[in-house]
């Protein structure tokens, strides 16, 4: 039981009807969950509005509402609290309600369009090999210590992040690394928290269906950065034309990290190979079993933030060395006798998947040919769809265009208007198969003996989404089959 002045601090109240002098049991957004003598947080979301199921709530036990505007009717004895913004109110209430864990644990934000999941998940391994108690709030999982847990968000609701916080913190973890979204930004999900430091990776196209301009979309971002308190770290790449951006109106201590241009944190690729990369990182180098030049920017990122978390220097590129890669980002197997490579990757913005092909293009000799395949997925920026299939047919000897997850879209429809960014010159080069298990038989089938293969899109996801339904579906693990039923 908690007392709901208490719970509203930092609220931002503008009116109040009945008393805020009241013990509740929980904080709740969803009228499904309340239960009697809860507080419940109408949200005006992007599928329905929390504030028509206020009676509801009401109904099932609900003794307070937070909202933006009073229902004509109240109820007795019911306290209504009027709010300028409900996603504010609810993430500063998560935060009193479960002590305000993130004041108690080194929390870093990681936020981009690309690399969110692999830095956080990488920091993540590192701080663990160093001997301490880390959790992982991301994309792919949610980690406690060791207890794992599903991830059903980038960055999920603030209820849920400060639940997880408070296991963690009970847990004794020092470390909480943080995938932090546009869409969580926006939704106020990380307000009320104390962050110690945080990443900009990159910005590049993605998200401009809920966004509508790439200038919203980079100005939400930065509004993280904004944010940050002055005991924190703000680190940016400045080979990013946004990079500095990020860092205009931050009270952080502002650092910068780059391959190409001067900055406090510089690296060199030596050596890149399918086993791996030969960094120089400040004048020090390093072998690391990651691939390509965009993994070279996560593991600068890595060291500086390591670095500004207080972990000594040679300590860092000793356990950098030992990092893996992430699930879904840039996996490779190479096949038996044939010895074809294929490669399953996450990449679903043109700029991730143009980083792909461009390390692939590194490291091959061009004795081979590279098929990739790749779709869009359904419900998502539309604008991208052309833009993937150019870059996929330009830079590919064969393309293949197929489903991602479709949701409730005709993914016959989501094909089409993927080729209308096709160039002439490569239309001989490209296919289109509606279905992807069926897309990925055939590339194998077209690969003869060393040539490459690209699984693009999708990478750890283990489903396709279709009309609503959720089927099981692993790139990786149909690749596998299907190349181990050719080589028989």
């Amino acid at each position: 039981m908690k007392v709901l002045k208490d719970i509203l601090y930092k609220a931002s109240l503008e009116a109040v009807k009945g008393s805020t002098d009241i013990t509740v049991n929980k904080v709740e957004f969803d009228s499904r969950q309340i239960g009697k003598g809860d507080v419940f947080v109408a949200i005006n979301g992007t599928v329905s509005n929390g504030h028509d199921y206020i009676n509801k709530a009401i109904s099932l036990g609900a003794k307070a509402i937070v909202c933006e505007e009073f229902p004509d009717e109240l109820s007795e004895n019911v306290t209504y609290v009027l709010v300028k913004n409900s996603h504010k109110a609810l993430a500063f209430m998560a935060a009193n309600f479960y002590g305000n864990p993130s004041n108690n644990l080194k929390l870093v934000g990681i936020t981009g369009t690309n690399g969110k999941t692999t830095i956080a998940t990488l920091l993540y391994q590192l701080f663990k090999k160093a001997g301490y108690k880390v959790g992982l709030l991301s994309t792919v999982k949610i980690l406690v210590g060791d207890k794992e847990y599903k991830a059903t968000h980038t960055t999920p609701d603030s209820l849920t992040i400060n639940r997880y916080l408070s296991e963690m913190q009970q847990d004794g973890v020092e470390y909480c690394f943080m995938e932090v979204s546009s869409h969580g930004i926006h939704q106020k999900r990380t307000e009320g928290l104390h962050f110690a430091g945080g990443i900009f990776t990159n910005l590049s196209h993605d998200h401009l269906d809920y966004h509508k301009s790439f200038s919203e979309y980079r100005d939400v971002k930065k509004s993280f950065f904004d944010k940050l308190p002055k005991s924190a770290f703000a680190l940016t790449n400045i080979d990013d034309k946004n990079g500095l951006v990020m860092l205009q109106n931050t009270v952080a201590k502002k650092l910068t990290y780059a391959l190409k241009t001067y900055a406090d944190y510089r690296a060199q690729i030596l050596e890149s190979q399918f086993s791996g990369l030969l960094l120089k990182i400040n004048d020090q180098e390093v072998w690391v079993k990651l691939i390509g030049a965009f993994n070279a920017y996560n593991l600068l990122a890595i060291y500086a933030a390591a670095i500004n978390l207080g972990l000594e220097d040679m300590e860092v590129l000793r356990l950098m060395s030992e990092l893996e890669s992430v699930s879904g980002r840039f996996q490779f197997i190479v096949s038996g006798p044939s010895q074809i490579t294929a490669i399953v990757d996450y990449a679903h913005t043109p700029d991730a998947l143009d980083n792909v092909l461009k390390t692939i293009e590194d490291i091959r000799t061009r004795n081979e040919q590279l098929i990739t395949i790749v779709g869009c997925g359904g419900d998502r920026d539309k604008t991208k769809r052309p833009v993937m299939a150019h870059i996929a047919s330009s830079k590919s000897d064969v393309a293949i265009f197929t489903s991602d997850n479709p949701r409730s879209e005709d993914p016959v429809d989501i094909i089409e208007d993927m080729e209308k960014g096709v160039e002439p010159q490569n239309y001989k080069k490209t296919l289109s198969v509606v279905e992807r298990k069926q897309a990925i038989k055939i590339a194998c089938q077209l690969a003869k003996p060393n040539d490459i293969i690209l699984i693009a899109g999708k990478g750890h996801e283990t489903y396709q989404e279709i009309k609503g339904v959720r089927h099981d579906f692993d790139d990786m693990q149909i690749v596998k089959e299907i190349l181990k039923e050719l080589n028989k």
